[in-house]
């Protein structure tokens, strides 16, 4: 692969025409109104920054129902009255003809403001985690059924608010990623047990987010964002192999594209595997759609090597580090590529929630972005 392949146009399934390969990841980015999750100045000023970041924009996650709010300061698109926010996000993500992707969300066992406001947290099942201040309650039938219902009334505010598609979120441990798994799903109905039972829910929030979008009169892009595995030394919630299952399916169905969540660098693999989970995975949805990779990618070398474990390549940290980086790629400038935020807050228009999370609470968690700490000045 080369720079020419990289930032060459990239047409999706639904005919959405990307105008490169790259991906700007989601990721919260904690500038949303605290109390109602609509969108604020700060949350468009940080994404228009980013407007030539990358030929494909996702969002940070929007909750779809207050149940799974996730984070203090997190985009909402649970009420028609978010729609006019969206909008202005939607039009600044794409004032430089970049495409705009919301990402859905929900929270499940870890939607600590939903417990804290609504007193209880919802999950697959009613397990005690030793992590969480609450247990957990099991959804009942009914709550499953408008959880989807959920997904596609966010998925038609989407639509009304202008973004190019949506992307389902499936990864880092939140609910859908919980039904997946038998860590965390022990229900014996419809919605848990063997592998088809813990594929239910996820496919079944695919197939109306689909419905939806079919309605919107213009190309719309419907993606599924999962994670290549769930294991954590001698806990297994599922194995690649069980996902690859899952990404056969979501190909089948027509999805635009299937993106692995990472942290650990694009090249991660399966123990005891000579391929990455990316190249695994890319193999198994092969000519049906394609698989965005990331991970570790902060140079143009990179992002050209990262070709080798997906068909689009996301950039997270960097993204936050370097607004301009696909049109810096594009003109020639790689060696400008910024590598910190040090001393450009100015220039890296970060919202104030997001840098405070960094200095404090994040401290160990979030993965580290150079820089941070002496932001000022």
């Amino acid at each position: 692969m080369d720079l020419e392949t990289l930032l060459a146009p990239y047409t999706l399934p639904s005919g959405v025409v990307l105008r490169d390969r790259l991906v700007m990841a989601p990721m919260v980015a904690q500038g949303s109104d605290p109390a109602t999750g609509h969108v604020t100045d700060e949350d468009v000023a940080y994404f228009a920054r980013r407007s030539r970041v990358a030929g494909t924009i996702i969002t940070a996650a929007a909750f779809v129902e207050r149940a799974g709010r996730g984070f203090e300061r997190q985009i909402s698109i649970s009420d028609d009255s978010d729609v006019t926010g969206l909008h202005r996000l939607a039009s600044a993500i794409t004032s430089d003809g970049a495409r705009a992707i919301v990402q859905l969300y929900h929270g499940g066992r870890e939607a600590h403001p939903a417990a804290a406001e609504l007193g209880r947290a919802v999950a697959p099942s009613t397990i005690e985690f030793p992590w969480l201040p609450y247990v957990p309650q099991e959804m009942t039938e009914a709550e499953i059924r408008a959880t989807i219902t959920a997904f596609g009334e966010a998925t038609r505010r989407a639509i009304e608010a202008g973004f190019d598609g949506v992307e389902i979120h499936g990864a880092n441990h939140y609910l859908l990623q919980q039904f997946f798994s038998t860590f965390s799903n022990h229900r014996t109905d419809a919605w848990g047990g063997d592998l088809e039972r813990r594929m239910a829910f996820p496919l079944a929030v695919v197939d109306e987010v689909q419905r939806v979008a079919a309605t919107a009169g213009r190309p719309f892009v419907v993606g599924y964002r999962l994670c290549a595995d769930e294991v954590h030394g001698e806990t297994v919630g599922y194995t690649v192999e069980d996902t690859a299952v899952l990404a056969d399916r979501l190909a089948a169905r027509g999805v635009d594209y299937v993106h692995v969540s990472l942290f650990t660098g694009y090249t991660t693999a399966p123990e005891g595997s000579e391929r990455s989970h990316g190249q695994i995975l890319r193999d198994v949805v092969a000519g049906r759609c394609p698989l965005i990779i990331v991970s570790e990618v902060f140079t143009q070398h990179d992002a050209v090597r990262a070709l080798e474990h997906g068909d689009l390549v996301a950039i997270g940290r960097a993204a936050l580090v370097e607004p301009e980086f696909a049109a810096k790629l594009a003109a020639g400038r790689a060696d400008e590529v910024a590598t910190t935020v040090k001393g450009r807050k100015d220039d890296v228009v970060l919202p104030a929630g997001l840098v405070e999370w960094y200095r404090t609470t994040g401290k160990g968690l979030l993965p580290p972005l150079e820089g941070i700490d002496e932001l000022e000045g």
